[in-house]
């Protein structure tokens, strides 16, 4: 008994290096992204290009994901970043949701794996699209997002848009973090605008005219400084807080995969409904990298219906183990509770078309 409990314990850290070593690259690669935009991306003129309208606001934070190639591991830290500059819910989490699968490099590991059935491609895309779409334009129903965002995210967000003859009363009144912009957190004095450490030395003269207070080339050196010196404390500070959920995350994902029967599971493949059930719950707990899972689903080709494959190729990057761990440094429990029900409802009845169809 002592030796088959140490060889699980031994399968199971295994498994969880394997998870920490597959997804910190990715988790790195966000953290950067987030970086970027935050400090060389005007929010004011991203959200000026954003659609007003919920629906379409959701599809074009879908398919934003075709410029940041995140997997499942990086886009929290990118949403967190563009829900914090003031982006609608929508588009945020349309990305959320979105861009573990809507982006190149999935779309052409996918295609590598199931080169033989190019329909798995396809609707993988198009069920990923629908269903980050369909939960974005869902929560834009929630005027205020914040009591459904953990307080830090909360606090950062922008004030909604005051009407003009209030803009001067509300900004007096309304402490700096609330106001709309970009912030770095945990400065000397509290929350600190971004503009307010990136501007340079001109000022106002007499006459309407401007001058330099320092030479153009000291100047444009110290503005790269600044900003790359804005750009690490992000990233250390993001990477700080969200490697340690991935760790936990990958701890858990790594017990329950060696504690779940395989037997089990591979009973459930032949039914159209309990086949998909069976790969919804696998997806969540066996945590793969959305660059990867096709492979791994492709081992399940033979014994699974088409339907339960797309279950776990389009379920599975949204939601997972080590993804809820991450989705809770943004939200609230009950809002991850709800994009979890509303991702698997979708998911449930696209793949379940997909099986009668086949069937």
């Amino acid at each position: 008994m002592q030796p088959a409990l140490t060889n699980q314990l031994n399968n199971a850290f295994t498994l969880f290096l394997g998870l920490l070593v597959e997804a910190i690259p990715f988790l790195l690669l966000g953290v950067l992204f987030s970086g970027v935009l935050l400090g060389f991306v005007d929010e004011r003129k991203l959200i000026a290009r954003i659609p007003r309208n919920p629906l379409l606001g959701a599809l074009a934070g879908s398919l934003v994901g075709f410029l940041f190639p995140v997997c499942e591991c990086g886009n929290v830290p990118v949403a967190r970043r563009l829900l914090m500059q003031g982006v609608p819910a929508p588009v945020a989490i349309g990305f959320l949701l979105a861009a573990p699968t809507i982006n190149p490099i999935v779309i052409w590991a996918t295609w590598t794996a199931f080169r033989d059935q190019p329909e798995i491609v396809v609707l993988r895309v198009v069920f990923s699209l629908i269903t980050a779409t369909i939960i974005g334009w869902v929560f834009s129903t929630q005027k205020d997002l914040r009591p459904l965002l953990q307080p830090a995210i909360a606090r950062a967000l922008p004030l909604p848009k005051p009407d003009f003859s209030e803009t001067q009363l509300l900004t007096a009144e309304t402490p700096s973090l609330l106001q709309s912009g970009t912030f770095m957190l945990g400065m000397p004095g509290g929350a600190v605008p971004i503009e307010s450490l990136l501007q340079d030395n001109w000022k106002p003269l007499e006459t309407g005219k401007t001058e330099k207070t320092s030479k153009p080339s000291s100047l444009f050196h110290r503005l790269s400084k600044e900003r790359l010196r804005l750009l690490l404390d992000s990233m250390v500070q993001e990477l700080r807080e969200l490697g340690g959920v991935l760790v936990v995350g990958s701890a858990i994902a790594a017990i329950v995969q060696v504690g779940t029967p395989r037997e089990l599971i591979l009973n459930l493949g032949q039914s159209p409904v309990s086949s998909i059930l069976a790969m919804l719950l696998l997806a969540a707990v066996v945590s793969i990298c959305s660059t990867v899972d096709a492979f791994f689903a492709l081992s399940f080709a033979a014994t699974f219906t088409s339907g339960s494959l797309l279950a776990f190729l389009v379920f599975g990057p949204m939601v997972d183990i080590k993804g809820i761990g991450l989705m809770l440094s943004i939200f609230r429990g009950r809002a991850v509770i709800y994009l979890m029900v509303l991702a698997a409802q979708l998911t449930f009845l696209m793949t379940l078309a997909v099986n009668l169809y086949l069937g």
